[in-house]
């Protein structure tokens, strides 16, 4: 997939010439007076109960972006009309099942953008950050990771425990899979929709953002950090419990680490054709803006 960076057309007006065909510099998506890109992106935002919060969001969303995808947990609030009301072109997915990861994956399935960002519905991203991401990702890196303790970046929502199990899991991830993180569990992120197909998620609850931080390692991808600030909640409560929650990245770490090494042991068993067989197995192997 390619990806370019140029200069915005500030050229011909479109409406001069409604018959001729766009120049090739004209079907580039504006980012600012002096940037512009290509690829389109997606931005998936799983939300339950979050109609207070989603002004906040959808504030700071670039209108550069080629849609909104918004995962609707079965609200009981206003969510979905909020959602709408901001952005009319949003589109609206019920999840079926239970949990963030499961939210993501639906949402993922439903975007058509080359590149897909994950946004909190609690208003604690900025999403002005989204151009820093994006230029991560056109520049060379398949995944773009954002980072709360990376130089730059920085929280206003994580108590002293918080941080102190951030940091030891992200330790044992980073000596027990070869990566250099500096933060493990945080949910703003974007990267290559191909991606997905290297990573194939498979979790439903809070823990999915770390598991897709260590398979993006395990599949050779390039991941760059991104600084990243975190906000407080604006209103409601968070879900989070830090030793619930920390436990259960713990429990995925260690799965991902048993699930290694019984590839590993798979690949270097004998095999059928190196065993007395005659002969060798072979193994079964267009634009679009918002809405004014």
């Amino acid at each position: 997939m390619s990806s370019v960076l140029q200069p915005a057309s500030t050229g011909n007006d479109p409406s001069s010439d409604q018959t001729s065909d766009p120049s090739p510099a004209e079907k580039y998506r504006p980012v600012s007076s002096h940037l512009a890109i290509a690829p389109p992106v997606s931005v998936v935002i799983p939300a339950m109960n979050e109609a207070e919060n989603l002004p906040y969001v959808f504030k700071t969303l670039p209108d550069w972006i080629h849609e909104v995808v918004l995962v609707d947990g079965n609200s009981t609030d206003d969510t979905v009309r909020v959602a709408r009301e901001l952005w009319p072109d949003v589109k609206v997915v019920e999840q079926r099942g239970k949990g963030k990861g499961d939210a993501l994956i639906t949402g993922f399935k439903a975007c058509t953008g080359d590149i897909i960002v994950m946004v909190d519905a609690d208003g604690s991203a900025d999403g002005q950050e989204i151009v820093s991401y994006v230029s991560a990702l056109v520049s060379g890196a398949d995944f773009a990771k954002g980072s709360r303790f990376a130089n730059g970046g920085g929280t206003d929502d994580m108590t002293f425990i918080r941080k102190l199990g951030n940091r030891a899991l992200c330790a044992v991830v980073n000596r027990k899979f070869g990566a250099r993180y500096t933060d493990l569990c945080y949910g703003y992120n974007a990267f290559w929709r191909h991606c997905l197909d290297k990573i194939d998620l498979d979790c439903t609850g809070f823990e999915v953002e770390t598991l897709m931080n260590i398979r993006v390692v395990k599949a050779g991808l390039k991941v760059q950090e991104i600084p990243s600030h975190e906000y407080l909640r604006i209103h409601g409560v968070s879900n989070l419990r830090a030793v619930r929650d920390g436990l259960r990245v713990l429990r995925v770490i260690l799965d991902e680490r048993s699930n290694r090494r019984a590839l590993r042991g798979r690949t270097h068993a004998p095999t059928l054709a190196s065993v007395g067989s005659a002969a060798p197995v072979a193994p079964v192997v267009p634009v679009r803006r918002k809405a004014s």
